[in-house]
């Protein structure tokens, strides 16, 4: 992952990944040309970020129906609600980030866990990255099974045991290497490499590291939305990744991620394909809501 001046541009050579990045590209270019986004953008903005947050919280162990996070106003009566309430509020704030996140994405990261903790407890360690000895919450701590839509290989065997996350001072240096990496690219370097694959590593690093003791796996999701913004896929930020990756159940996200880990081709193109399918989904989520917008029940 270090030849020439992409460290990632490697990754966009693994078998299956040119495919899964054009079948994105693909995906999301008819999403942009349909009709109602010329006049209604904005509101299919809106409803990305409310399905997407809904999703990424479900994922974090809150599945909440969807009009039941519509209608909440109040997201601190128990911990699922706080959930909600911290995809909610990390979903209604990141794209402003964008211009903070090309030349400090650690500044964005800790901002994304104020914003996750909220007026929860203070002494959560809000906004810093964990210290040694400190501990963290489990990514995946509901199993969610794939939709009956969504066509998904049975997992062979027991679900892969994730290792522990790695310790604070490993945290902070694998921390300061995406940060380098990050604002580089955004300095104009290594720009060939595919917006899928560089959202895929920040996403999958993020998982992995698990820098704060709360709120890693929606930071993680969150963090890829942003960069599918900052590299030009989705600059609208209506595709929820979000969903696809709940639709496609835990098991397979936990299976995809324990490829990323492994560091092998193998492993990473599978992480990157996951990635990919859970964005195309999106898009065709997204994709209904501008159907409904057309027929006019939105």
């Amino acid at each position: 992952m270090s030849t020439g001046t992409d460290p990632l541009a490697p990754l966009a050579q693994l078998p299956g990944v040119p495919d899964a990045v054009a079948e994105v590209r693909k995906a999301v270019d008819r999403l942009y040309g349909h009709r109602v986004m010329r006049r209604r953008a904005a509101e299919v903005t809106s409803e990305s970020a409310l399905r997407g947050a809904r999703a990424s919280a479900a994922l974090a162990g809150a599945d909440w129906p969807l009009e039941e996070v519509r209608r909440r106003s109040d997201f601190s009566a128990d911990p699922e609600a706080r959930t909600v309430g911290a995809a909610l509020r990390i979903a209604a704030e990141a794209g402003q980030l964008l211009s903070i996140w090309r030349h400090s994405p650690l500044q964005v990261l800790a901002r994304l866990h104020l914003l996750a903790v909220g007026d929860g407890d203070p002494g959560a360690g809000a906004g810093r990255p964990r210290k040694a000895g400190e501990g963290v919450e489990d990514l995946f701590p509901l199993e969610l099974q794939p939709v009956e839509s969504v066509s998904v290989e049975p997992v062979a065997g027991p679900l892969p045991v994730l290792p522990p996350a790695p310790g604070a001072e490993e945290v902070a240096a694998r921390l300061d290497q995406l940060s380098r990496l990050l604002v580089a690219r955004a300095e104009g370097q290594g720009v060939g490499t595919p917006a899928l694959v560089v959202a895929s590593v920040v996403h999958g690093e993020l998982l992995a590291l698990r820098p704060f003791g709360s709120y890693n796996g929606v930071i993680a999701r969150a963090a890829q939305r942003i960069v599918l913004i900052a590299e030009g896929l989705d600059p609208k930020s209506i595709c929820p990744a979000e969903v696809g990756l709940a639709e496609l159940g835990t098991g397979a996200y936990r299976q995809a991620l324990a490829g990323y880990l492994s560091g092998t081709p193998q492993g990473m193109a599978a992480w990157i394909a996951h990635c990919g399918a859970a964005l195309r989904l999106g898009v065709r989520e997204s994709t209904a809501v501008c159907e409904a917008m057309q027929r006019g029940m939105v």
